[in-house]
Parts: C-alpha cells; sequence; structure tokens
C-alpha cells in the first residue's frame, strides 16, 4: 500500500503544479471514499490548501455522518463548512419530480455548492467516486460524478478499505456500511444487488461477470461517455 499511497500523493501534486492551481475543495460525507480522498489531497497539497464542504440534508442524513466528518476534518486541521441542503431542494418541489430524479436531485445540488465555492476561491473540485463506482456507472451525472481530479478512481472500493487501513483512518468511517444516504434504509450493496468483495473481484476478472452486473454496465455506459456531437 505504501507504493500506491506515494504514486496517488505524487500524481495529485503533479496536477495541481501543472494547474497552477493551489486550493482544493472536496464534499464530505462522513463516508470512507470521501475521507481518504481528502486524506490524499491534503498530504498532496497541504491541509490548509483543502476545504471541505459538509452538506447534509436535516432529516435524512445521520447525524453520526456529520459528526465522523467534522471530527475527521478537525483531526487532519482541515477547514470546513456545513452547508445544509433543505431550502435548495424545497425550491424544486413545484417541478415535477419521481423518486429517480428526486434522489439525482440532491448529489446535483451538492456538486453546484462545490462548483460554485471552486469558482470563488479559484479551487478545483476534488471527485470522491471510486474504481468499482465508476466501472459500474453507479454515480449520478453530473452530480457525485462531476470533479476535476479523481484522486481514488484508479482504486477498486476493496483497495479503498485496504488503503484507508493502512493511512489508520478512523475506525468509525472504515467499518460504516456504504451508503449514499440519498433515501431512507439505502446502502450500496442493498441497491447494486452484490457485495462489493464480489463484484470487484467479477470486475478484476476473478469471478464471472454476473447478468445483473452486466446489465448495470451497459445501462450506465453514457455516463462514462463524452456528450456527442452532431456533425453538419
Amino acid at each position: 500500500m505504501k507504493g500506491v499511497y506515494n504514486n496517488i500523493v505524487k500524481g495529485v501534486r503533479q496536477y495541481f503544479q501543472k494547474s497552477k492551481i493551489n486550493k482544493a475543495v472536496i464534499g464530505l460525507s462522513g463516508g470512507i471514499d470521501s475521507a481518504l480522498a481528502l486524506r490524499l489531497t491534503a498530504d498532496a497539497i497541504g491541509n490548509r490548501n483543502v476545504t471541505a464542504l459538509i452538506m447534509p440534508e436535516k432529516g435524512l442524513t445521520k447525524k453520526e455522518d456529520v459528526k465522523d466528518a467534522i471530527n475527521f476534518c478537525k483531526s487532519l486541521n482541515v477547514k470546513y463548512k456545513i452547508i445544509e441542503i433543505n431550502n435548495i431542494v424545497n425550491q424544486f418541489k413545484g417541478v415535477k419530480q419521481n423518486k429517480i430524479s428526486l434522489i439525482n436531485l440532491k448529489p446535483r445540488i451538492r456538486m453546484l455548492i462545490l462548483y460554485n465555492y471552486a469558482n470563488a476561491n479559484n479551487a478545483l473540485v476534488i471527485g470522491t467516486s471510486n474504481k468499482t463506482e465508476l466501472t459500474l456507472g453507479y454515480f449520478t451525472k453530473y452530480g457525485d460524478g462531476a470533479c476535476d481530479l479523481e484522486v481514488i478512481g484508479d482504486l477498486y472500493k476493496t483497495e479503498v478499505r485496504a488503503l484507508a487501513r493502512y493511512l489508520k483512518l478512523s475506525e468509525n468511517i472504515i467499518n460504516k456500511v456504504p451508503s449514499a444516504g440519498l433515501f431512507k434504509g439505502q446502502t450500496d450493496e442493498k441497491e447494486i444487488g452484490a457485495r462489493y468483495e464480489d463484484i470487484d473481484k467479477m470486475l478484476k476478472g476473478k469471478k464471472k461477470v454476473s447478468s445483473k452486473i452486466k446489465k448495470l454496465i451497459q445501462k450506465n455506459k453514457h455516463k462514462g461517455e463524452k456528450v456527442v456531437v452532431i456533425k453538419k
């Protein structure tokens, strides 16, 4: 894990140097992916150059997730801001919604807040998606899938856990059941229909890919493709 850690930190540092920007902003949920991405970014460009935005939805986001996010920022000496998204979500009540559109609305609102902060502070938005999610298309297009740099995008979920343990991140965060927290009772593995350990084995070619995973990848293929431009 030491080599993986060093390579990622070096890559992040070089990216910022090349872009001539030294500030970063990241959405911190209290989960393992965003926590690891924050730690790696802070190690690469310095904790004083990183700001974490904690964006809970009151009444849905678990209080312990907010608490874990705050404590993690304090442990890294990273600046953080808490911005509740309820008021913004409520502005869409007059727009016809279904369950899927409402679920996807929330990460898109969070990304809007992140890019607004980035524009105002000459910062880059750090992505928090891992390789498993990116391969499956398990993210919201123009929501949590939008960023300037994917720090953990080459790490499968099981590798994220391994690196987090190597870096001795909080056990509260490492052992948490993976969930985007977009609706009550939601967990990643329940929604996908498979355990991350099994999914990663499939994606690495160590296990036969199930029809369910194949369908999910095909369904979400458009999320990773460039926008089609119609030729004149």
